[in-house]
Parts: structure tokens; C-alpha cells; sequence
């Protein structure tokens, strides 16, 4: 679900997670299945989290981790962007940022 604080509340966001064979020793590969308007998450899916690249801990659990995405879809890191142009529109034009995201939400997120 998405954050009751944010453009995603009321959403349901479907997120692979793929193990690799040396985890928890690598970080897991989590990706969104569900299309988001965000600077950290591109098209594919791909999240820009730094726990899952280089911060990675093998004490982090799944549960640290998923809640590390809600956390970035209340307060996105528009400096370490992996959409420039999404990254552009939060810093100069919130309110836009907000309605597009809301706008994807209920088309690619509500039932």
C-alpha cells in the first residue's frame, strides 16, 4: 500500500524480489511491478535505494528493506535520481509532481 502521506496513498504497488545466491551477503534485487511516477524508480522498475547498492548490511531483513521503499515514496531523493526529468519536476513544481503521481496511482494502482 501506498503511504497515507503521500501522492501514493490508497495504491497497491507489486515489488519483485529476486535472491541472488549469495545473499544475505548481496543485497536482494527489488524491482516495481507496478508502474510509479517517482525520480527514484524508472520505467522498468529499477529503484534508486542505496541500501540496495552500496549500503547494503547482511543485517538489513526484507522487512528493513520494504519499508526503506515506503520511506522513499514519502520523501524521494530528487539528488540521486534515476529519472533526471521526474527529479526536475519535485524540485521546481511540487504540486505538478504531486497530481502526476496521484494521477499514476489511481490509473496503475487502484483495482
Amino acid at each position: 500500500m501506498g503511504p497515507s502521506d503521500s501522492p501514493y496513498a490508497g495504491g497497491v504497488f507489486f515489488v519483485n524480489i529476486m535472491f541472488p545466491p549469495d545473499y544475505p551477503f548481496k543485497p536482494p534485487k527489488v524491482t516495481f511491478q507496478t508502474k510509479v511516477y517517482h525520480p527514484n524508480v524508472n520505467s522498468q522498475g529499477s529503484i534508486c535505494l542505496d541500501i540496495l547498492k552500496d549500503q547494503w548490511s547482511p543485517a538489513l531483513t526484507i522487512s528493513k528493506v520494504l519499508l526503506s521503499i515506503c520511506s522513499l515514496l514519502t520523501d524521494p531523493n530528487p539528488d540521486d535520481p534515476l529519472v533526471p526529468e521526474i527529479a526536475h519536476i519535485y524540485k521546481t513544481d511540487r504540486r505538478r509532481y504531486e497530481e502526476t503521481a496521484r494521477e499514476w496511482t489511481r490509473k496503475y494502482a487502484m483495482g
